[in-house]
């Protein structure tokens, strides 16, 4: 079989290479003529899979290493006899470290605690859902909306406008534009309107979910309205004028993860191995690296507020990839290259669970709240 892929998917080799060939090609310039004899297609989000792409290939199964799926026809694929698999949750814990990570600079910018926010959450699928329970064990107030959701699978569920109300939105939903509820543009000038005039926007879902001009227009008449997005309506090229009023900005990479990207092949290699009858042969576990940081330490004197944001920004800081992004679109005479040379150089980073934390055993508050971020937490 010949197995053609995105050239930035990792762990190609280690768990396709049995099956065939694999011949890597671009994600964002893939063509026609470069699936036409693959049986095996596996993308990312920047490839669309549709009939103009497969129409005439010998593709008989489609995956794609990411949670969303909106840059598939899945009617085609299925009228077709094409199978299909996505990687739905591999990158949740990545994300959610993303946001703990905007969430602990924007507490130490008001000098508060986590316990002091209200955060509303839009879309509790598999992001938004850890998301609720890792803010609800470290006591942060939420708010959760998914109009798609039963409260006894996610908890109470409140409206949109309540979610609105929060100190912080932050959005994490598919991007429709049909249905009972589409998500394009559902925050735009109304709905912006409605938030709190020094609340806090995180878009790290999809770029049109959030109306840009309008946004752009709301941070220009409200000085104290902050936003912080890692996905942006016209990507690869960016409106570098709303990254000058963004308080932080980063390059689509909230679910760039090692453990997450992997964790995506193999939730594709599974989806193979079930639709060829194959047997599964390879693990995650015999492939995932040592991480770079294995472990911090705290004494008792460490103040449970200073320890818990020191531990989320050894797991990730949001800052350094704000810089990164901001340096790169100044000196850039190619915004689109530039963007996704972000994405396919970005140093990947650990999920939070892989940093070991040692407290000592007395330091039960402490212990708690590091526990409860979702640390790995080791008395010494």
């Amino acid at each position: 079989m010949q197995i053609v892929a995105d050239e930035n998917i990792p762990l190609l080799d280690q768990f396709f290479s049995e099956f065939g060939d694999i011949v890597r090609v671009p994600g964002r310039t893939m063509t026609a003529a470069d699936v036409a004899d693959a049986d095996i297609l596996i993308v990312r989000s920047v490839t669309q899979v549709n009939e103009q792409l497969l129409a005439g290939s010998k593709v008989k199964f489609v995956g794609t290493a990411t949670i969303g799926t909106d840059h598939i026809d899945l009617d085609y694929l299925e009228k077709a006899g094409i199978g299909f698999r996505s990687a739905p949750g591999c990158n949740a814990q990545a994300v959610v470290d993303y946001v703990l990570s905007a969430l602990s600079v924007l507490v130490d910018s008001r000098g508060i605690a986590f316990t002091e926010l209200s955060v509303g959450i839009v879309g509790l699928g598999n992001v938004g859902l850890l998301l609720r329970n890792r803010l609800e064990e470290m006591d942060v107030e939420v708010i959760g909306v998914d109009p798609f959701k039963d409260p006894e699978d996610v908890g109470v569920l409140s409206s949109f406008e309540e979610a609105l109300s929060a100190d912080v939105v932050t959005f994490h939903t598919p991007m429709t534009k049909s249905g009972d509820h589409p998500t394009w543009h559902m925050l735009n000038a109304e709905t912006l309107a409605k938030m709190k005039p020094d609340a806090c926007l995180i878009n790290a879902a999809r770029g049109a979910v959030v109306d840009n001009a309008a946004l752009l227009e709301h941070l220009k008449a409200n000085d104290d309205f902050s936003a912080i997005l890692d996905v942006w309506e016209g990507e690869p090229e960016i409106n570098t004028e709303l990254l000058d009023y963004c308080w932080l900005g980063t390059p689509h990479i909230a679910g760039y993860s090692l453990d997450g990207k992997m964790r995506g092949t193999e939730m594709v290699y599974h989806g193979v191995c079930e639709f060829f009858g194959l047997p599964i042969r390879c693990k995650l576990a015999q492939f995932l690296p040592e991480p770079g940081i294995k472990r911090v330490n705290f004494t008792e004197q460490a103040p449970v507020h200073q320890a818990l944001r020191t531990a989320i920004r050894a797991a990730y800081e949001i800052r350094v990839d704000d810089g990164v992004l901001r340096s790169a679109m100044r000196r850039s005479k190619n915004l689109r290259e530039t963007f996704d040379r972000l994405r396919k150089e970005y140093p990947l980073r650990r999920d939070t669970p892989t940093l070991r934390v040692g407290v000592p055993a007395r330091a039960h508050d402490l212990m708690d709240a590091l526990t409860s971020a979702g640390f790995d937490v080791r008395t010494k």
